[in-house]
This record gives C-alpha cells, sequence and structure tokens, in this order.
C-alpha cells in the first residue's frame, strides 16, 4: 500500500526525522492560511501517488500572496506523469511548506534487497534524480549497506558508514546517525516495503531535512497496523483494481492490454501472460482468483474483467489443486446468467474434478471457446482478441 508525502512525513516526524515546516491543504482557501502562516515563499506539491511531479507541474513555488490562486488552478485537476500513464491522477489536496535554501540533495532509502532478503540502506550524493538513471549510470555513486533483520537489527556504525559516504562533515554526520536510525525503526517497526527519502537535503544553514518522502508498505500486515489502513486513498488506484478489492479479489492488476485473464495461482497467471505475448497478444490484466472454492469469487472476476472496455476477449486458464474445476465451471455458467458478456471466452480447465466441471458446461449450452493445451489456449485467446474466432 502506498501513502501520500504528507503522510509519509507525519510518520517521519513521529520517528525524529526532520522534516521541512508545513500542512495540507483540501482547498485554496486552506493552502492560502497555511502560506500566511509560514511567511514568504512556500511550495506547493499534488498529493498523489505518483514521481515526476516537479517535471510535470505538480510541484509550484509561490509567494505566499500568490498561494490561494495557484492552489485553485492545481487542486481538482489530473497530473500527469511518466508513473501515471495519459489518464493521470487527482490532485485532492496540497502540501504547502516552507522554501528552504538548499546546498546538497541527497538520496536516502531503504528497501528489501531480493538477493539476500534483507533490508538494506540504499544511500548516493546524486539525489533529487531517478535513482534507477543512477544505478544504470553510475552504479558506483550507491552505497549499500545491509541491516541485520535478527534482534539487533539497526546498529549506529552502519549510519556512520552512510554518513560519512556521502561525505558529510562531522557536524552532519552527528544529524545523519540518529535520522537514519528513524528510519530503519520506522522500516520495521511499521512493516514498510520501501521507505525513501529523494531529496535528502542539507540546507545552507547546515540543517538535514526529508525534502520528500515515499513510503509503501507490505499489504500482508496491514492488519496489524489500523492506522497505517487508515491512510489509503482509492481516489489514486486505478477504478477498476479498486472495484475488485471491494469484492474480495485482491490479486487483480490492471494492464494495457486487450485479453483478459482469469487464472488461479500467481505462477499460473504470471506463464499465462507470458504465453499470451509469445503467442502475439497483450495481457489486460494479471489476476490471480486464489484458491477459494465459491462460484460468486467467478462471477465476481468476469464482472471486473468484462468492465475494462479494453478488453476484447476473456481467457479462463484453471489448473485445480485445491480450487476444484467443477466449482470454476458454475462460476462461468453463474457469470454469463448474471452479466451481458459480449466478448468471446476462451477456456481451458485442468486438475481436481475435471470431468464434473467439463459436464457442467456441456450442460449450460454457453458458446465458449474450448481449449487442451496451454499455447492452444493462447492462440486461441489472442485470435479471438482480433476477431478471427468467435
Amino acid at each position: 500500500m502506498k501513502i501520500h508525502e504528507y503522510q509519509a512525513k507525519s510518520l517521519f516526524a513521529e520517528f525524529g526525522i526532520p522534516v521541512p515546516r508545513g500542512r495540507v491543504a483540501a482547498t485554496p482557501t486552506e493552502a492560502g492560511g497555511i502560506a500566511a502562516e509560514l511567511g514568504g515563499r512556500v511550495v506547493l506539491k499534488a498529493q498523489v501517488h505518483a514521481g515526476g511531479r516537479g517535471r510535470a507541474g505538480g510541484i509550484k513555488s509561490v509567494g505566499s500572496f500568490d498561494a490561494v490562486k495557484v492552489a485553485g488552478e492545481m487542486l481538482g485537476t489530473k497530473l500527469v506523469t511518466k508513473q501515471t500513464g495519459a489518464e493521470g491522477v487527482p490532485i485532492n489536496a496540497l502540501l504547502v511548506e516552507e522554501s528552504l535554501e538548499v546546498e546538497r540533495e541527497l538520496y536516502l532509502a531503504i528497501v528489501i534487497d531480493g538477493a539476500t532478503g534483507t533490508p538494506v540502506i540504499m544511500a548516493s550524493e546524486a539525489g533529487g534524480m531517478d535513482i534507477e538513471e543512477v544505478a544504470a549510470k553510475t552504479p558506483e555513486k550507491i552505497i549499500r549497506v545491509h541491516v541485520d533483520p535478527g534482534m539487533l537489527f539497526f546498529q549506529p556504525f552502519m549510519a556512520r558508514r552512510v554518513a560519512y559516504g556521502l561525505n558529510l562533515n562531522p557536524t552532519q554526520v552527528r544529524q545523519a546517525v540518529p535520522l537514519i536510525g528513524g528510519l530503519c525503526r520506522l522500516f520495521r517497526n511499521k512493516d514498510c516495503s520501501l521507505v525513501e527519502i529523494n531529496p535528502l537535503v542539507v540546507t545552507k544553514d547546515g540543517r538535514l531535512l526529508a525534502l520528500d518522502g515515499k513510503i509503501n508498505f507490505d499489504d500482508n500486515a496491514l492488519y496489524r497496523h489500523k492506522d497505517i489502513a487508515a491512510m489509503y486513498d482509492p481516489t489514486q488506484e486505478d477504478r477498476l483494481e479498486v472495484e475488485a478489492k471491494s469484492k474480495g479479489i485482491e490479486n487483480y492488476i490492471k494492464l494495457d492490454g486487450n485479453i483478459a485473464n482469469l487464472v488461479n495461482g500467481a505462477g499460473m497467471a504470471m506463464a499465462t501472460m507470458d504465453t499470451l505475448k509469445l503467442a502475439g497478444g497483450k495481457p489486460a490484466n494479471f489476476l490471480d482468483i486464489g484458491t477459494i472454492n465459491d462460484p460468486a469469487r467467478v462471477v465476481n472476476a468476469f464482472r471486473i474483467l468484462t468492465s475494462d472496455p479494453n478488453v476484447k476477449a476473456v481467457l479462463v486458464n484453471i489448473f485445480g489443486g485445491m480450487a476444484r474445476v467443477d466449482v470454476i465451471a458454475k462460476g462461468i455458467v453463474q457469470a454469463f446468467k448474471e452479466i451481458d458478456i459480449r466478448v468471446p471466452v476462451v477456456v481451458r480447465l485442468r486438475g481436481t474434478n475435471l470431468a464434473e466441471g467439463e459436464q457442467i458446461l456441456k450442460e449450460s449450452g454457453l458458446k465458449l471457446i474450448r481449449a487442451h493445451g496451454f499455447y492452444e489456449a493462447a492462440e486461441k485467446a489472442v485470435a479471438a482478441a482480433e476477431g478471427k474466432i468467435a
């Protein structure tokens, strides 16, 4: 789960990480009031779940007298960045912050290292840039310090290694050590998958401040963080993904293709998407229906898939283990009864209670495109999406 910058900075402050003065505003009047309190120049920052805001016009420096006008021009619009796609995301709130005189911009984050399975502190003197670009072009500029996931977790020497690697002076190192320690405690205590400060700035008067903040949380741990779960903003998510979650379908991700997938098992879903690409098609989604034997889950999945106007065909690819084929078949039949499905549906079934499932589909009289082989199913789905078979 993602949260907004202002929410991340609230957590930063809770864990002793210095942040600029500022508050969030939902109306132009609120923005003007906060700007007046801060005095002088302020920065209006669009609160959206996307990077690249500055280049897209989502961050503007204004005088306090212009804050109301500029906030009115930003609020209620959609911000389009390289991470949002052409549809953009709505700007429903602005973070109004003091304007700072910055001497240096640094990068600081904690992520999970997939190779070692442990948290790693990542830092770089090339702050304010896309870290992916830095890693690709100048990997030597990235400092990596792995954190012991055991009882000790964080030790001050780790922070000192990072701080000296960033060429901070002794006064700044003394600020950096507790700051990095707070970042590590936040990462562990709140079950984060990413905590990022980009940029971490050194001001001209020698202070270290988190000028921007990004935090992602492990969805599987949200049950023990009710305060974090309450920060969820559905307006920043894709409409179909939000609807899928509301119907109990957690593992749905919308993509930009035109062949919808209804699959059981994450690995099977990934393999299905790969096979579609190999057959010349483009998947419209990732969907792992899971192993809950409930026909209603299948019906709800069809509702989501067929709500996507880009979908030209649906591929049902099931290998039933704990998920029984007959239950899936009942769900398919029920979906056709409850939903006006106007796109061709390719069905490949294998596994537990296959004979029963095949009998259910046969007796239903539904016009389905059947497939037996994995690649055969993908080929038929591609042909159906192109209108070559129905």
